[in-house]
């Protein structure tokens, strides 16, 4: 018995839908990008922003994570993890780790500056980071919070590897092929 594959699209639909089922817009992830690089370059926009954050969201391993994280979320919701797994998930505990593991790892293709904003961003909780942690709001975000730190990591990362890539006069050409490595 052989399994068809999924669709890429399929994957990609689903990942952004799980976002706005869970009430994260692209413009609330794109704010806390914008607070990141926006020190660094003057002339960033918030439509800049929202582009990374989109570009982010294409790749497989970030949508993967996200899948995975809201669906642990959902399921503690739902109270059908097992224990102890279900009250660890459920209150969010401090030495968990598995959330920040996943969403660390989601960083690491976009390099150092992901990984340290990540922390930065685990740490401080802006925006709506701070409107999903779990044990201020209600619900069950223990994943997605940390998720929507590393997709903003990566969104701040990518922009900030474009600014330098503008600022040497790289042509349209060579920016594409580094940006799609």
């Amino acid at each position: 018995m052989s399994l068809e594959r999924v669709h890429s699209y399929v994957v990609t639909k689903a990942a952004k839908d799980c976002l706005t089922e869970r009430g994260v817009k692209i413009s609330d992830i794109a704010e806390i990008v914008m607070q990141m690089q926006g020190p660094y370059n003057s002339k960033l926009t918030i439509e800049e922003c929202e582009d990374s954050v989109e570009k982010v969201l294409l790749k497989r391993e970030i949508q993967h994570a996200l899948l995975v994280g809201v669906e642990l979320d959902k399921l503690a919701e739902q109270k059908k993890l097992s224990e102890p797994l279900q009250s660890i998930v459920e209150a969010d505990e401090g030495l968990f780790g598995v959330d920040e593991t996943i969403a660390l790892g989601a960083s690491l293709g976009y390099g150092s500056i992901a990984v340290t904003t990540f922390g930065h961003l685990d740490k401080n909780k802006i925006g709506i980071i701070a409107k999903l942690d779990t044990k201020v709001t209600g619900g069950v975000h223990t994943f997605l919070d940390d998720m929507i730190a590393s997709i903003a990591a990566n969104a701040s990362s990518r922009l900030a590897h474009r600014l330098r890539d503008l600022e040497e006069n790289l042509s349209p050409e060579v920016r594409r092929v580094i940006e799609d490595e």
